[in-house]
């Protein structure tokens, strides 16, 4: 990879932006950079290192999936704007959507 000059124009075009000269003389240099560290990142030798996901070891960091009592029903329901039967009633939000 050549870091040596990036087409911020070309970029932003792939990212359907649409930039000023200001702001592409703007973010060249920041786009430069990021891709020379970038390159630096991949110079690392990282044979012999297991993927992981943290850069610390996590032990429990879930709770047991245990039942525990929840609210009862009709309470649940008790302040509901609206219901039908056992369940919450709500206004339709969606456009177009059926009823």
């Amino acid at each position: 990879m050549n870091s040596s000059k990036i087409d911020v124009a070309y970029v932003a075009e792939l990212a359907r932006l649409d930039l000023t000269e200001e702001e592409k003389a703007l973010f060249q240099p920041q786009l430069e950079g990021i891709v020379k560290y970038v390159e630096k990142i991949a110079s690392v030798d990282v044979d012999g290192v297991p993927p992981t996901l943290h850069g610390h070891a996590i032990v429990n960091a879930l709770r047991e999936d245990e039942v525990r009592p929840s609210m009862d029903r009709e309470e649940a329901l008790a302040n509901a704007p609206g219901r039908t039967g056992d369940e919450f009633l709500l206004p339709k939000i969606v456009e177009g959507a059926e009823s």
